[in-house]
Protein backbone atom coordinates (compact mmCIF):
# COMPACT_ATOMS: atom_id res chain seq x y z
CA UNK A 1 0.00 0.00 0.00
CA UNK A 2 1.32 3.41 -0.90
CA UNK A 3 1.18 6.02 1.77
CA UNK A 4 -0.32 9.44 1.27
CA UNK A 5 2.08 12.31 1.05
CA UNK A 6 2.08 16.06 1.07
CA UNK A 7 3.77 17.70 -1.91
CA UNK A 8 4.87 21.32 -2.00
CA UNK A 9 3.69 23.04 -5.19
CA UNK A 10 5.18 26.49 -5.95
CA UNK A 11 2.43 29.02 -5.16
CA UNK A 12 0.04 26.20 -4.28
CA UNK A 13 0.99 25.33 -0.71
CA UNK A 14 1.00 21.76 0.54
CA UNK A 15 -1.30 19.43 -1.36
CA UNK A 16 -2.23 16.11 0.21
CA UNK A 17 -2.43 13.08 -2.04
CA UNK A 18 -4.16 10.04 -0.55
CA UNK A 19 -4.51 6.58 -2.00
CA UNK A 20 -7.94 5.09 -2.63
CA UNK A 21 -7.30 2.68 0.24
CA UNK A 22 -6.55 5.56 2.64
CA UNK A 23 -9.75 7.29 1.52
CA UNK A 24 -11.72 4.05 2.08
CA UNK A 25 -10.23 3.79 5.57
CA UNK A 26 -11.33 7.37 6.26
CA UNK A 27 -14.85 6.59 5.05
CA UNK A 28 -15.00 3.51 7.27
CA UNK A 29 -13.67 5.46 10.24
CA UNK A 30 -16.48 8.01 9.74
CA UNK A 31 -19.12 5.26 9.64
CA UNK A 32 -17.82 3.68 12.84
CA UNK A 33 -17.32 7.04 14.56
CA UNK A 34 -20.92 7.98 13.72
CA UNK A 35 -22.10 4.66 15.15
CA UNK A 36 -20.24 5.44 18.38
CA UNK A 37 -21.44 9.05 18.40
CA UNK A 38 -25.08 7.98 18.14
CA UNK A 39 -24.94 4.83 20.33
CA UNK A 40 -25.77 6.42 23.70
CA UNK A 41 -28.54 8.70 22.38
CA UNK A 42 -30.00 5.77 20.41
CA UNK A 43 -30.42 3.78 23.64
CA UNK A 44 -32.11 6.72 25.39
CA UNK A 45 -34.41 7.30 22.39
CA UNK A 46 -35.27 3.61 21.99
CA UNK A 47 -36.75 3.57 25.50
CA UNK A 48 -39.17 6.26 24.29
CA UNK A 49 -39.91 4.64 20.92
CA UNK A 50 -38.04 7.44 19.14
CA UNK A 51 -35.16 7.47 16.67
CA UNK A 52 -32.46 9.63 15.15
CA UNK A 53 -34.86 11.78 13.15
CA UNK A 54 -36.56 12.75 16.41
CA UNK A 55 -33.16 13.46 17.95
CA UNK A 56 -32.17 15.79 15.10
CA UNK A 57 -35.46 17.68 15.37
CA UNK A 58 -35.09 18.03 19.15
CA UNK A 59 -31.49 19.20 18.77
CA UNK A 60 -32.27 21.96 16.29
CA UNK A 61 -35.47 23.10 18.01
CA UNK A 62 -33.38 23.49 21.15
CA UNK A 63 -30.71 25.46 19.24
CA UNK A 64 -33.33 27.84 17.82
CA UNK A 65 -36.41 27.96 20.08
CA UNK A 66 -39.42 29.25 18.18
CA UNK A 67 -38.03 28.14 14.83
CA UNK A 68 -40.66 27.63 12.18
CA UNK A 69 -41.50 24.33 10.59
CA UNK A 70 -40.22 25.69 7.27
CA UNK A 71 -36.90 26.68 8.82
CA UNK A 72 -36.57 23.25 10.41
CA UNK A 73 -37.28 21.68 7.02
CA UNK A 74 -34.40 23.68 5.54
CA UNK A 75 -32.04 22.76 8.37
CA UNK A 76 -32.82 19.04 8.32
CA UNK A 77 -33.16 18.68 4.55
CA UNK A 78 -36.11 16.30 4.83
CA UNK A 79 -39.55 16.22 3.24
CA UNK A 80 -42.49 17.97 4.84
CA UNK A 81 -44.28 14.62 5.18
CA UNK A 82 -41.31 13.08 6.98
CA UNK A 83 -40.92 16.04 9.34
CA UNK A 84 -44.64 16.08 10.10
CA UNK A 85 -44.48 12.42 11.22
CA UNK A 86 -41.53 13.23 13.50
CA UNK A 87 -43.16 16.36 14.93
CA UNK A 88 -46.48 14.60 15.51
CA UNK A 89 -44.72 11.96 17.64
CA UNK A 90 -42.78 14.60 19.59
CA UNK A 91 -45.94 16.64 20.24
CA UNK A 92 -47.91 13.52 21.26
CA UNK A 93 -45.19 12.59 23.76
CA UNK A 94 -45.24 16.10 25.22
CA UNK A 95 -41.69 16.92 24.13
CA UNK A 96 -42.46 19.69 21.61
CA UNK A 97 -45.20 22.23 21.36
CA UNK A 98 -46.27 24.00 18.20
CA UNK A 99 -47.49 27.57 18.56
CA UNK A 100 -49.27 29.64 15.94
CA UNK A 101 -47.24 32.64 14.75
CA UNK A 102 -48.10 36.10 16.06
CA UNK A 103 -47.68 37.91 12.75
CA UNK A 104 -48.43 35.08 10.33
CA UNK A 105 -51.06 32.72 11.70
CA UNK A 106 -50.10 30.13 9.06
CA UNK A 107 -46.68 29.70 10.63
CA UNK A 108 -46.08 27.15 13.35
CA UNK A 109 -43.30 27.97 15.82
CA UNK A 110 -41.68 25.05 17.60
CA UNK A 111 -40.57 24.97 21.22
CA UNK A 112 -39.33 22.22 23.49
CA UNK A 113 -41.44 21.59 26.55
CA UNK A 114 -39.72 21.08 29.91
CA UNK A 115 -39.75 17.34 29.22
CA UNK A 116 -38.27 18.00 25.78
CA UNK A 117 -35.53 20.16 27.29
CA UNK A 118 -34.72 17.42 29.80
CA UNK A 119 -34.50 14.83 27.03
CA UNK A 120 -32.37 17.10 24.83
CA UNK A 121 -30.01 17.66 27.75
CA UNK A 122 -29.59 13.92 28.32
CA UNK A 123 -29.01 13.26 24.62
CA UNK A 124 -26.53 16.07 24.08
CA UNK A 125 -24.62 15.41 27.29
CA UNK A 126 -23.98 11.84 26.16
CA UNK A 127 -22.61 13.14 22.86
CA UNK A 128 -20.65 16.00 24.44
CA UNK A 129 -18.95 13.57 26.81
CA UNK A 130 -17.85 11.35 23.93
CA UNK A 131 -16.75 14.33 21.84
CA UNK A 132 -14.98 16.00 24.77
CA UNK A 133 -12.91 12.86 25.39
CA UNK A 134 -12.08 12.41 21.70
CA UNK A 135 -11.06 16.08 21.34
CA UNK A 136 -8.92 15.88 24.49
CA UNK A 137 -7.23 12.70 23.28
CA UNK A 138 -6.60 14.10 19.77
CA UNK A 139 -5.35 17.54 20.79
CA UNK A 140 -6.13 21.09 19.63
CA UNK A 141 -4.52 20.86 16.19
CA UNK A 142 -6.47 17.72 15.38
CA UNK A 143 -9.71 19.34 16.58
CA UNK A 144 -9.21 22.32 14.26
CA UNK A 145 -8.26 20.02 11.38
CA UNK A 146 -11.25 17.76 11.99
CA UNK A 147 -13.61 20.73 11.88
CA UNK A 148 -12.03 21.94 8.63
CA UNK A 149 -12.45 18.49 7.09
CA UNK A 150 -16.11 18.30 8.12
CA UNK A 151 -16.84 21.78 6.80
CA UNK A 152 -15.04 21.02 3.51
CA UNK A 153 -17.26 17.96 2.99
CA UNK A 154 -20.51 19.96 3.29
CA UNK A 155 -22.26 20.96 0.10
CA UNK A 156 -22.85 24.70 -0.41
CA UNK A 157 -26.48 24.74 0.80
CA UNK A 158 -25.66 22.74 3.91
CA UNK A 159 -22.65 24.93 4.64
CA UNK A 160 -24.84 28.05 4.48
CA UNK A 161 -27.30 26.57 7.00
CA UNK A 162 -24.41 25.43 9.22
CA UNK A 163 -22.79 28.87 9.08
CA UNK A 164 -26.05 30.53 10.08
CA UNK A 165 -26.38 28.26 13.11
CA UNK A 166 -22.71 28.64 14.02
CA UNK A 167 -23.02 32.44 13.90
CA UNK A 168 -25.88 32.31 16.44
CA UNK A 169 -23.73 30.56 19.02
Amino acid sequence: MTSGRAVQIPGGGDLLFLTDEQLRQGIEAMYFAYRGFTADPDMILADLGLGRAHHRAIHFINRAPGTTVNNLLAILGVTKQSLNRVLRALVEQGLVESRVGNTDRRERHLHLTDAGKDLESRLSEAQRARMRKAYRDAGPEAVAGFRRVLEAMMNADTHRVYSTLKDRA
